[in-house]
């Protein structure tokens, strides 16, 4: 099989889809491996690291597109990008469909199979493909949140540890998934008055148990959101559903309970975000004001950290890359059941049925034939 990893061209993206290590297997399996030049400046990775292990460097987006029958990236698919996928072309990468109509219809369009990181199921029903990257989210968010609740970044100048004889910050995590959990530790390291909220009562009993003195658990309701709200020097959004979009737990209203100067991080505005007055951001501009609170939302946060993140990533997605490669996508889902789930869209046709029910568009199962 011909697999290609392109260039990320989405702004402040400096991961990369394969290592060279990935490059290594490949080759040695008897496939061909396309590397665009470049592609792994971002992570630290040179060209000839990739050359070295059996990578063919080609210059430009066009050769890996036209050539590669898989296609292996780490972010959905840009306009400009749209036009080069090929109908029966497999694109692996983080598509959050449910985020985006726009994008949902525009790759359907193009006949693609999109096969998705962030449902891609493990064998104890987790996801592990999004778990690496929730890890670093939840860790970067409270290293973000430091930074912005400094008064030169429109901030209420709150240091997150406090001093003697001054109260630290008070955060608030909406969700105890993997990026609440790490969120959470990461909070509690820093001498925060942590409060972790969740609905799954059995999920705080476990956090109850592992985190320290300085980590309050309390089921998420309505009531106990707005009451937090009012406490909060800093929020980290946190809330997943798999493949649709997150629910809204904060509204536009809410906004006024809150300080001013405080701060909001929508970690998961990839799929559309948890905070009404969320709209995505960039690394290059994170922030913007509403109603005197400072939203943080920016849509790749693991892609600052490059070489962590691509390292983190591809030590956990490579083995289902190697699969398909292998096997071919319909074997391959035979053999490994997860894969299946992460099938959102198959030569045309919409398979995913979260972003299916959010937009409106026909449904079709994806079959192993």
């Amino acid at each position: 099989m011909i697999v290609g990893v392109p260039r990320e061209v989405k702004e402040d993206e400096y991961r990369v889809g394969m290592l060279p290590v990935g490059v290594e297997e490949l080759t040695k399996a008897g496939h061909r491996v396309l590397v665009e030049r470049g592609a792994g400046m971002g992570s630290g990775i040179p060209d000839e690291q990739y050359a070295l292990e059996g990578a063919e460097i080609v210059s430009g987006p066009e050769a890996i597109f036209g050539e590669a029958e898989l296609v292996v990236k780490v972010k959905e698919p840009m306009p400009d990008e749209w036009p080069l996928l090929r109908r029966d072309q497999m694109l692996m990468t983080y598509f959050h469909f449910a985020a985006d109509e726009e994008l949902t219809r525009e790759v359907l369009d193009t006949g693609v199979t999109a096969i998705a990181y962030e449902t891609l199921r493990g064998k104890r029903g987790d996801l592990p493909c999004l778990t690496p990257m929730s890890e670093v989210a939840g860790r970067m968010s409270i290293q973000e949140g430091a930074k912005y609740l400094e008064r030169p970044q429109e901030g209420r100048g709150i240091l997150l540890g406090g001093v003697p004889g001054v109260s630290p910050a008070h955060i608030l995590v909406l969700g105890g998934g993997i990026v609440g959990k790490n969120a959470a530790q990461i909070a509690s390291g820093f001498q925060a008055d942590v409060v972790l909220m969740d609905v799954d009562v059995d999920r705080l009993r476990y956090l109850d148990d592992i985190m320290p003195p300085n980590v309050t658990t309390l089921f998420s309701d309505r009531h106990n959101i707005r009451e937090q709200l009012q406490l909060a020097d800093l929020v980290i959004g946190a809330v997943l559903i798999p493949g649709a979009k997150a629910p809204s737990l904060v509204s536009a209203s809410d906004l006024k309970l809150m300080k001013a100067g405080a701060v909001i991080i929508d970690v998961c505005i990839d799929q559309g975000g948890c905070v009404e007055t969320s709209r995505p951001t960039t690394h290059s501009n994170p922030t913007y004001v509403e109603e005197d609170v400072v939203h943080y939302c920016v849509t790749n946060m693991p892609g600052a950290v490059g070489r962590t993140s691509t390292y983190a990533l591809c030590n956990v997605t490579f083995p289902y890359v190697m699969e398909i490669a292998q096997y071919g996508l319909q074997q391959a889902c035979s053999r490994v059941a997860g894969i299946r789930e992460a099938v959102s869209m198959y030569s045309g046709k919409l398979t995913s049925q979260p972003v299916a029910e959010t937009f409106g568009i026909p449904f079709e199962e994806f079959q192993i034939e």
